[in-house]
């Protein structure tokens, strides 16, 4: 959200932006993550990890994570 839009009343926004603002709170609410951008060394790490022939099982992950599986 835009800091202009932050200090607008309701009153003062168009149609259109006030259904903007709503759209882009569902977002952010459905998805924490939501207008953040993946770092390039991670996109780096996810692409190597594809091609990594290592796999490591369900099982193994859900012990490391402490959970009940």
């Amino acid at each position: 959200m835009s800091p202009m839009v932050k200090n607008t009343k309701v009153s003062d926004m168009t149609v259109k932006e006030f259904k903007e603002v709503i759209k882009e709170t569902l977002y952010e609410v459905i998805d924490p993550d939501y207008g953040l951008e993946i770092r390039p060394d991670f996109v780096k790490k996810i692409k190597a990890s594809l091609r990594s022939k290592k796999r490591i099982s369900v099982e193994a992950v859900a012990k490391k994570l402490g959970l009940n599986w």
